[in-house]
């Protein structure tokens, strides 16, 4: 069986906005809403809906003949149900279709499989409840965060149960085999291992609407004779790319669209080729041998390493003092500090860090929001110093710490007294100024002499010195006159 997997990773993070160091301590929210949403929706317009129209005429037209496999961030889940709930259903549309398998990764989109297994499993579990939840599938195959890699990650996702995991072909990982196999993890055989053909991914992701490209443009067709050119016990073809590729990296006006309709329609006119999910392959095909990846690799860049996100001392910095918190983040409790650690561990904060100007500076600038490295290291560090400070406060771990959250309590119970106070002063003042207009009498205009119907008055007293008026000196006198 020679097949075509089809794979579309599916991520956005929470951007975060400006914070200065003044805002330390005094500003705990940290996301930019107004970026995120706009970014969300320009792409879910852009991309997401239309591409997931596309699919859906695919599939109603082949039915299941056509296959297609994606992975969702837990983190990009959270911002379609905040402001895209039209692209959450689409896809929930295309889970019924029975043609589309969802695979698992970690929530955040983060690097946390080098440095914490336990933090790594829990991520994963969230996520694979998260995907059972919206699209009532319970995923058996896993990609990591930008298919980074190793023998000993490899190893821990056996552990977890998959039966698979998704990765890049590397040269320097490869050698002279080829990726278009079925291999194994080289520390737990029991674990799959389906390799990106990264030259075909990489003409579609990359080249697509590149005029200078020497085989431009293409087109379904051309790019079944190249399928058509592998050798013929090569087993799969693996296209592994992001979804954005579809009308935000390649835009409409590229015509992406309509190579992805045709695409199907010319493999089953012109190949012996078939579709299959990472599932279904796991299913079929036997590993050739074992792979052996000691060092973490991943789909990034020429190198295919970690440098994207941890190659300068910036993103070193900031990663390590971000791991450095797991342990009191994971004896918190309080639900905000662990939403915003699951946010900040998103592999694109390190990313927008990256001092790489030379090869691959063009894509790094495409998707950073930031005007350097150094103001992406800065702004995240002030973050990060604010949610140490909550998190302290939480979770004392030194004798200061404590005395400082007992002081912070004391001076939370005192402003609570005064306030409560005020409010009473308040009412009291309220109610005084309500008891005062009642007994006030209000003076009127009357005529001079003795008034008409024999009503009672008061004498107006003579004038004289003006004496000292004490409480002592006071009497209340009257005199009533009869009527006759």
């Amino acid at each position: 069986m020679r097949t075509i997997c089809l794979y579309f990773q599916i991520h956005q993070p929470f951007r975060l906005k400006r914070y200065r160091f003044f805002n330390i301590g005094n500003d705990h929210y940290y996301y930019d809403d107004y970026m995120n949403e706009s970014i969300m929706r320009k792409v879910a317009d852009r991309s997401y809906l239309v591409a997931n129209k596309v699919l859906r005429q695919i599939i109603k037209e082949y039915g299941t003949q056509f296959k297609v496999a994606f992975s969702i961030s837990g983190i990009a889940l959270d911002q379609f149900e905040l402001y895209a709930p039209d692209v959450l259903e689409s896809f929930q549309k295309l889970a019924k279709t029975g043609s589309v398998e969802f695979l698992a990764e970690t929530y955040s989109h983060s690097l946390v499989a080098l440095k914490d297994k336990n933090e790594f499993a829990r991520q994963v579990d969230e996520h694979r409840q998260r995907i059972k939840h919206y699209f009532d599938m319970e995923p058996t195959v896993f990609r990591n965060t930008e298919l980074v890699y190793s023998d000993t990650i490899g190893a821990d996702v056996a552990d977890m149960g998959f039966s698979a995991v998704l990765t890049e072909g590397a040269k320097h990982v490869l050698g002279w085999k080829s990726p278009n196999y079925m291999y194994c993890n080289a520390l737990n055989p029991r674990l799959k291992v389906l390799l990106r053909n990264f030259r075909l991914s990489d003409d579609i992701a990359f080249r697509f609407s590149n005029q200078a490209w020497s085989e431009f443009p293409l087109t379904a067709e051309k790019f079944v004779t190249w399928l058509n050119k592998m050798d013929r016990k090569e087993e799969t073809a693996n296209i592994f790319i992001d979804y954005e590729t579809f009308g935000e990296h390649q835009w409409l006006e590229s015509g992406i669209f309509d190579f992805l309709k045709a695409l199907p329609g010319a493999v089953f006119r012109n190949s012996k080729f078939t579709f299959a999910t990472p599932s279904e392959l796991v299913q079929h095909l036997q590993p050739i041998s074992s792979i052996s990846v000691p060092y973490p690799i991943s789909w990034a860049d020429e190198e295919r390493d970690l440098t994207a996100w941890l190659g300068n001392d910036l993103q070193k910095d900031a990663f390590n003092r971000l791991y450095s918190l797991t342990e009191k983040v994971n004896r918190c409790t309080d639900l905000r500090i662990r939403k915003d650690w699951k946010y900040l561990q998103s592999s694109d904060h390190f990313y927008y860090m990256s001092t790489k100007f030379f090869s691959d500076g063009e894509i790094h600038a495409y998707f950073n929001p930031y005007e350097s490295p150094y103001d992406a290291y800065i702004n995240y560090m002030n973050v990060l110093s604010d949610f140490s400070i909550r998190l302290n406060a939480l979770v004392p771990e030194t004798n200061t710490d404590q005395e400082i959250v007992n002081l912070t309590k004391v001076i939370d119970e005192k402003q609570e007294l005064i306030r409560k106070y005020e409010v009473e002063l308040k009412r009291l003042r309220s109610s005084k100024a309500k008891i005062t207009s009642v007994h006030t009498i209000k003076p009127s205009a009357k005529k001079a002499g003795k008034p008409a119907g024999g009503k009672k008055t008061l004498k107006r007293a003579k004038p004289g010195p003006v004496k000292k008026v004490t409480v002592k000196n006071v009497k209340k006198t009257s005199r009533v006159k009869k009527n006759k």
